[in-house]
């Protein structure tokens, strides 16, 4: 759980660019990776393993997402990390633990928490603003946590601090379609 104060600073610096954005029907198409699947919307792309090392990501994120185009001079960016668990503990205790372990961040301020639920269970969305990078500016940040197979995940969306409900709908699309079960052809998925 450390981990996710790492991947948070992490995302924080992917998050940075220039320009502007403007707002887009959503619609989405499945995506599978390895073990996660996500409906992914219009104008997000996905980021490669390369692109991912080239930025200096953790091992424990397998992939991320970003967004085509910048909001507030920001690409917002949701990131889905992997930790191997060693004892047992269910999601929502797994949930809960992680939002602990990321209020240390400088910053910290929880704003809202919202009910979603993945592949049948009930779990808590968690958003707060934080500032994990002293010379970067405060962020939004989206996220929730579970076990699976032993391994615990976090989905983190990462935006500026104000959005509109085009760039809001988007995430919380992307994190209620967060699944483990696998479409009937992964390869025709992807």
């Amino acid at each position: 759980m450390k981990r996710s104060v790492l991947t948070i600073m992490f995302i924080g610096l992917m998050l940075s660019a220039c320009g502007s954005a403007t707002s887009t029907t959503i619609s989405c198409a499945s995506y599978w990776f390895d073990s996660v699947g996500v409906c992914l919307p219009d104008g997000w792309r996905i980021l490669d393993r390369v692109a991912l090392d080239d930025r200096g990501a953790p091992e424990d994120v397998i992939v991320a997402f970003q967004l085509n185009e910048s909001v507030s001079g920001q690409y917002p960016t949701m990131t889905v990390t992997r930790e191997p668990l060693t004892g047992t503990i269910d999601s929502t205790a797994y949930n809960e633990a992680t939002m602990r372990s990321v209020a240390v961040l400088p910053g910290f301020e929880e704003l809202d928490s919202r009910k979603v639920t993945i592949d049948g269970e009930s779990l808590l969305v968690h958003v707060f603003l934080a500032q994990p990078e002293k010379d970067e500016p405060k962020r939004r940040f989206s996220q929730v946590s579970m076990v699976h197979d032993d391994a615990g995940y976090s989905v983190t969306a990462l935006t500026p601090v104000s959005v509109n409900n085009t760039l809001e709908s988007a995430v919380a699309q992307m994190i209620q379609s967060i699944t483990f079960v696998a479409p009937l052809s992964s390869a025709a998925a992807q």
